[in-house]
């Protein structure tokens, strides 16, 4: 299990469907996930039924779950895994009530440590638009590089943002 005494990173359970619902349903957030439209309460059980492994889905999603309360704050996903190049993309959330409190930070260092260790990837790699100064800010604390910068690269209304690629190398 990926826990420290703060945290637990854990697999999806069905009971976890109407928070989902609501994280993927916020309007708010959609830009960060380039989501276009919402997810139904059936397409969301579909993927918790359907979800097999890193491997096969190319990509996982852990419930974070807060320790002393036994209660889901967040989720932390691997996806665009890419086992023949040794690399897999990292992306956060957590609700409002517990962000800037030290759980997104831990989550990744758990994280790092199951990806470099366990699934054997050479870098963890992040997208970020670059209005989102404070998920620039915790991946840096968390030992990734702005390696590059898309420009132009997510529409924001009638505008267009540039986006680093953030990276973190298993040396």
């Amino acid at each position: 299990m990926l826990s420290s005494s703060k945290l637990t990173l854990r697999a999806l359970e069905p009971e976890d469907v109407s928070l989902l619902f609501q994280w993927e349903n916020e309007f708010s957030l959609w830009f960060e996930g380039c989501t276009v439209v919402p997810f139904s309460h059936y397409e969301l059980k579909q993927y918790i039924v359907n979800a097999k492994d890193i491997f096969s889905d190319k990509q996982y999603r852990f419930i974070i779950e807060d320790n002393r309360l036994k209660e889901a704050i967040g989720t932390i996903d691997l996806f665009d895994f890419d086992p023949m190049n040794q690399r897999v993309e990292v992306g956060v959330f957590l609700q409002e009530d517990f962000r800037r409190m030290g759980y997104a930070t831990e989550s990744i260092r758990l994280i790092k440590e199951y990806a470099f260790k366990f699934l054997g990837v050479k870098q963890l790699y992040a997208h970020i638009c670059e209005e989102n100064q404070i998920s620039i800010d915790l991946f840096e604390k968390c030992g990734f590089k702005k390696v590059g910068r898309l420009e132009k690269w997510l529409k924001r209304g009638e505008d267009w943002k540039d986006c680093f690629i953030l990276q973190c190398l298993n040396n």
